[in-house]
């Protein structure tokens, strides 16, 4: 009995030892945090709002901030749904008495996490030519009205290791007894570094593509139709199902299907899977590599003084309260020459996406991660463990 009571006893000294762990100084915390931000460079903020856009700002900014919610945000978010809603309508008045596309095969969405994949995309004659085009034009409106008044386009002259490519390709050709072709081969896919959601609104007004996008997008008000009229292929992230299998060979057969015919969509795929503060390029999955169709490359980058565009560590609200309030944003964007793989890059696919990862980064002044999604969920839950801590220090001094 004895016994028994002093374990009871010796119960709370232990419990709250184990707890004390939890109750750092503010100084701590910091120092995790920075610690944090090193370990996982390719998602740290680095701009003036701080981690999260949370701050601490400087009382000039806290008077920018103030004037611009009054004046630049109203304006620019009546201008930006009224954009929204302008080609909704473009797009529900053109896709009327049309049935979307299927692949040539009805699907049936089941309950257990089946993805019906259908477009507008494949719609020709000149009902497409107008929904593509105010597409494009409507998207570099709207860029306009978010601040990116100008965006400088660079290629760098990379002609002869494309030719060389190109003869490569052509002589691989004749030696299987086939005619060399006089043009060069139609790139199946475009790749981009992935920074922002406003990658989207800049391909969208530079070559119109498709995306690969969460079925619930399809779903939305307004921009549901738009994305059927894009030709995004729907994917289910949280299904563990044989669907993954079936969007993998969707997206290969409309990379393929591009490659082959000029009046195709062209797919465009953000190979890291993830976004990154836009200095970092993480590993590349192989989906757009697996066809072995010729790939081309686009990189983007958001230069900054204040607010970096980068959506990483950063609710979704105040990212856009933030972009709103700068009156000017900047993108710089790199267009590299079609990149056409060697027979050893189509037999491997990781070999390929290696490849013309090095080449982005190389181009782009990009540094080379290993770290991927998974690292990042790390890293956001570790990070919002030690704010949460932040708080109540703060919350305790006041």
């Amino acid at each position: 009995m004895e016994s028994e009571l002093k374990d009871m006893n010796s119960n709370p000294p232990s419990s709250s030892k184990e707890e004390r762990p939890l109750l750092k100084s503010e100084s701590d915390v910091a120092a995790a945090i920075e610690e944090l931000d090193k370990k996982f460079a390719p998602f740290a903020r680095t701009d003036m709002y701080g981690t999260m856009g949370l701050g601490p700002f400087p009382t000039t900014e806290k008077v920018k901030l103030a004037v611009a919610m009054v004046t630049l945000v109203p304006l620019r978010f009546i201008l930006a749904m009224s954009i929204l809603l302008l080609y909704y309508l473009v797009c529900r008045v053109f896709t009327l008495f049309s049935s979307p596309y299927r692949g040539g095969e009805e699907e049936v969405e089941e309950e257990g996490g089946g993805v019906v994949q259908e477009d507008y995309a494949h719609m020709g004659g000149w009902r497409r030519v107008v929904i593509v085009r105010c597409g494009r034009f409507l998207s570099r409106v709207l860029l306009f009205v978010f601040g990116f008044y100008w965006i400088p386009e660079s290629c760098p002259d990379r002609d002869s290791e494309v030719d060389s490519n190109f003869k490569t390709s052509s002589s691989e050709i004749a030696e299987n007894g086939e005619t060399d072709k006089e043009e060069p081969e139609r790139p199946g896919v475009i790749v981009s570094n992935h920074v922002s959601y406003l990658d989207i609104l800049y391909h969208m007004s530079a070559s119109f593509p498709s995306f690969v996008a969460k079925r619930s997008v399809g779903k939305l008000p307004l921009v549901g139709l738009i994305s059927k009229c894009l030709g995004c292929v729907y994917v289910q992230r949280e299904a563990k199902s044989p669907d993954f299998k079936g969007v993998s060979g969707t997206v290969n057969e409309r990379v393929r299907e591009a490659h082959r015919n000029k009046s195709a969509p062209t797919i465009m795929l953000f190979p890291e899977g993830t976004t990154t503060n836009g200095d970092y390029l993480l590993q590349f999955k192989t989906g757009a590599f697996l066809a072995g169709t010729p790939v081309l490359p686009v990189i983007l980058k958001y230069p900054y003084e204040r607010f970096s565009v980068a959506w990483d560590t950063i609710s979704g609200a105040r990212h856009i309260i933030f972009l709103l309030c700068q009156f000017v944003n900047h993108l710089e964007v790199i267009r590299l020459p079609v990149y056409y793989p060697s027979q050893e890059e189509k037999d491997d696919p990781k070999l390929y996406a290696s490849n013309v990862r090095r080449l982005m980064a190389t181009e782009g002044n990009l540094i080379l991660s290993d770290l991927g999604l998974g690292d990042k969920r790390i890293y956001h839950a570790t990070l919002n463990g030690n704010l949460r801590q932040l708080r109540v220090f703060h919350q305790k001094e006041e």
